[in-house]
C-alpha cells in the first residue's frame, strides 16, 4: 500500500509537469481506438443505418441496387434538412460528402457499383470486397492502432526524467527506421493474447504477463518480438496479482469517468494511469537489471531513466559547444529602416553577400538554441540512444526556413503561389464538375488571394517560424481574415456578386470561410513557410538581376492591367459566380 502511494505521488508530479501534452497523447489513443476506447464516445463514428445495410445486401443479392440507392438518398436529404445552424452545413463538398457517405451507407453502394462495372460476377465481387476490406482494415490497424501504445509509452517515459519532451517523439520510430519492427512485436503480443483468451483463466493472467511489452519495445524498439514478450513475462513473475491490485485501485476513477460521460477520463485519469504504470515499469526494470534476468541486456536505454552526466553531454554535442564558443560575426546590423524590415517582416534590402553572412550566423544561433535544452539535461539526448536516427538528406539542410526574402523574391513568389492556387481551384472544378472553369474574378491564370495569403504569411508571421504549431494556428487566423474580408469586399464592390460561397460546407461562417478551407490554408501555409518558399527562393536567387527585375516589371504590368480590365468586366458565369449551377453539379456528382 505504501509503495503504491509513493508511485502515485511520483506519477502525479510527472503528470502535472506535462499535463496538456499527456492529455493530448491519451486523447489521440482514444480517438484512433488504440486505448481508452470508452473515454470519449463523441470521437467514434457509429453506424446508424442498419436498415439501409440490410436493404443493400438484399438488393445486391438480386443484383439490383435501385431500392438501396433510393433509401440512401432519402437519408441524405433528411440529414441535411435536420441541420438547423447554417455553420454546420452538410450539403456540399469533400468533408460533408464524406460524413454523409459514411453516415448513410452510400459509400458501400459506390464501392459495389464500381466493382460490378468491372467484374460481372457477383461472387467474385463479394470475395474481392471482403479481402480488400480486411486488408485495408488490418494495414491501418497494424501501423497505427497496434503500434501507438509504444509511441505513447516512450513519451511518458521521457517525461518522467526530462522537463521537456519534443513533439517529434511521435515519429521517433520512423526516424530510427523501427516502426515496422515495433509493429510486428506488438502484433505478436496480440496473437499470444488472442490464443490465451480462448481459455478463461489464461486470458486474464496473460494480460498481466505481457503487460510490459509496450514499455519494453518503447525503450528498445530493436528487440525481437518474442524476446520482448518473454522478458515481460519474466519481469511480471510474482508481480501479476500486484499489478492487478494496482489496476483495481483506479476503479473509483473509472466509475467517476462513467458518471461524467468520459470527460474525467480524458482530462485526468487516463494520462494519470499511464503515468503511474510508467513509474511501475521503471521499478520492475530496476529489479530485472539488478537480478540479471534473462535478456535484461535489452533494457539498455539508461538515459531514458536517468540524466546523462554534463561532461558526457558536452562531449557528445561538442560540435554544438564549439558553435557556442564562436563569436558572433556580422550578426548585429545597423538600426534603421533596413533593419526594421528584416527584424519584423523578414524583408531584406541588403546585398546578397551581407544576407548570406547573416543567414549563416542566424542558422548557427538557432542550431545552438535547439540543442541547448539537450546539453542542459532538460530534453532526452537522441545522440546517446543506442539506435541512431537516420541522417537527413542534403536537400533538407539547404532549406533555411528562417531566411529573409528580397523584394524581387516576394514578387515572384506572389505570382507562383497565385498560379498554384489557380491550378488548385481549376483542378477541383475539373474533377467535380467535369468541365474547365477559369476561376477567380480576374481573367489571367492567377488567384491573387492565394498569392497575398502566402506573402502575408511569410512577412507577418515571421516571429512564429520557430514553432510549427503557432505558425499553423496563426496561418489559419490570418488566412481566415483575408478570405472573409476579401469575400466581403468583392460582394460590396460588385453589387453582391459572390466568387465563392461556402453555405452548405461543414463549419462555415456566413458562407465566406469554412473549416475545410481554413484547414487546407493552414497546411498549405506550413508547406509554403517550411518547404516551398525556401526551395523557390534558392532558385530565384540564382537568376541574374538583369533578368530578374525586368521579369518582375513585366508580370506586375500584366497583373495591374488585368486588375483594371476585370474591375469593369469581371470574370463571372457558370462555375464562377453562378452557384445554383455549381450546386446542382456538385450534388449530382459528389453526393
Amino acid at each position: 500500500m505504501k509503495e503504491r502511494k509513493e508511485l502515485k505521488k511520483k506519477a502525479r508530479n510527472v503528470f502535472q509537469k506535462h499535463y496538456l501534452y499527456f492529455v493530448i497523447v491519451c486523447l489521440i489513443a482514444s480517438f484512433i481506438g488504440a486505448e481508452f476506447t470508452d473515454s470519449l464516445s463523441i470521437t467514434r463514428i457509429r453506424n446508424q443505418v442498419s436498415s439501409e445495410e440490410r436493404l443493400l445486401i438484399e438488393d445486391f443479392e438480386r443484383e439490383d441496387l435501385t431500392e438501396a440507392e433510393k433509401l440512401v438518398e432519402e437519408k441524405k436529404e433528411e440529414i441535411i434538412e435536420k441541420v438547423d445552424n447554417p455553420i454546420f452545413g452538410r450539403s456540399r463538398v469533400v468533408i460533408s460528402s464524406l460524413i454523409n457517405s459514411i453516415s448513410t451507407g452510400s459509400i458501400y453502394i459506390t464501392i459495389i457499383k464500381a466493382f460490378l462495372s468491372i467484374i460481372k460476377s457477383k461472387n467474385i465481387v463479394i470475395g474481392l470486397l471482403i479481402i480488400l476490406s480486411l486488408l485495408l482494415s488490418f494495414t491501418i490497424w497494424f501501423f497505427t492502432v497496434n503500434v501507438y501504445p509504444v509511441i505513447s509509452r516512450r513519451i511518458f517515459l521521457e517525461g518522467r526524467v526530462y522537463r521537456k519532451v519534443s513533439k517529434q517523439r511521435f515519429l521517433y520510430l520512423l526516424n530510427i527506421k523501427k516502426w515496422t519492427k515495433a509493429a510486428f512485436s506488438m502484433f505478436l503480443k496480440y496473437i499470444y493474447l488472442f490464443f490465451w483468451s480462448l481459455t478463461i483463466v489464461g486470458g486474464i493472467i496473460k494480460r498481466y504477463s505481457y503487460f510490459l511489452v509496450p514499455y519494453i519495445v518503447a525503450e528498445n524498439p530493436d528487440i525481437p518480438g518474442d524476446k520482448a514478450i518473454n522478458l515481460s513475462r519474466r519481469m511480471m513473475y510474482n508481480h501479476k496479482f500486484e499489478c492487478f491490485k494496482m489496476d483495481l485501485s483506479f476503479l473509483g476513477w473509472e466509475i467517476f469517468g462513467i458518471i461524467t460521460f468520459g470527460m474525467t477520463k480524458v482530462l485526468y485519469s487516463n494520462p494519470y494511469k499511464v503515468s503511474f504504470f510508467s513509474e511501475y515499469y521503471a521499478k520492475l526494470r530496476a529489479v530485472a537489471i539488478k537480478e540479471k534476468l534473462e535478456d535484461y541486456e535489452y533494457l539498455n536505454d539508461n538515459y531514458l531513466f536517468e540524466k546523462a552526466p554534463k561532461k558526457l553531454l558536452k562531449e557528445t554535442y561538442s560540435d554544438i559547444v564549439d558553435l557556442q564558443n564562436k563569436k558572433d560575426k556580422n550578426i548585429n546590423r545597423e538600426t534603421g529602416f533596413k533593419a526594421f524590415l528584416v527584424n519584423n517582416f523578414g524583408i531584406t534590402l541588403y546585398s546578397k553577400e551581407e544576407e548570406d553572412k547573416y543567414e549563416k550566423e542566424e542558422l548557427r544561433r538557432n542550431r545552438i538554441n535547439y540543442y541547448q535544452n539537450v546539453i542542459d539535461g532538460e530534453t532526452y539526448p537522441n545522440r546517446l540512444f543506442k539506435i541512431q536516427e537516420k541522417t537527413k538528406k542534403r536537400i533538407i539542410e539547404n532549406i533555411n526556413y528562417l531566411r529573409n526574402y528580397s523584394i524581387t523574391s516576394l514578387i515572384l513568389l506572389f505570382f507562383i503561389i497565385a498560379f498554384i492556387g489557380w491550378l488548385w481551384e481549376v483542378s477541383l472544378h475539373l474533377i467535380t464538375d467535369g468541365v474547365f472553369v477559369n476561376r477567380g474574378a480576374l481573367h489571367g491564370p492567377w488567384l491573387p488571394i492565394y498569392g497575398y495569403g502566402g506573402i502575408l504569411i511569410l512577412i507577418f508571421l515571421k516571429k512564429f517560424r520557430h514553432s510549427p504549431l503557432k505558425e499553423f494556428s496563426a496561418t489559419i487566423l490570418l488566412c481566415g481574415c483575408v478570405e472573409y474580408f476579401t469575400s466581403y469586399y468583392l460582394e460590396v464592390t460588385h453589387n453582391g456578386v459572390k466568387w465563392w460561397d461556402y453555405s452548405g460546407y461543414f463549419l462555415n461562417l456566413h458562407g465566406r470561410i469554412c473549416a475545410e478551407g481554413l484547414l487546407i490554408f493552414g497546411l498549405g501555409g506550413l508547406a509554403i513557410v517550411y518547404l516551398v518558399a525556401p526551395l523557390l527562393d534558392n532558385i530565384i536567387r540564382k537568376i541574374n538581376k538583369k533578368m530578374l527585375i525586368p521579369l518582375c516589371v513585366i508580370l506586375l504590368s500584366i497583373f495591374i492591367t488585368d486588375q483594371i480590365y476585370s474591375h469593369y468586366y469581371p470574370n463571372e458565369g457558370k462555375g464562377i459566380t453562378d452557384y445554383a449551377y455549381s450546386y446542382q453539379i456538385s450534388t449530382r456528382r459528389l453526393l
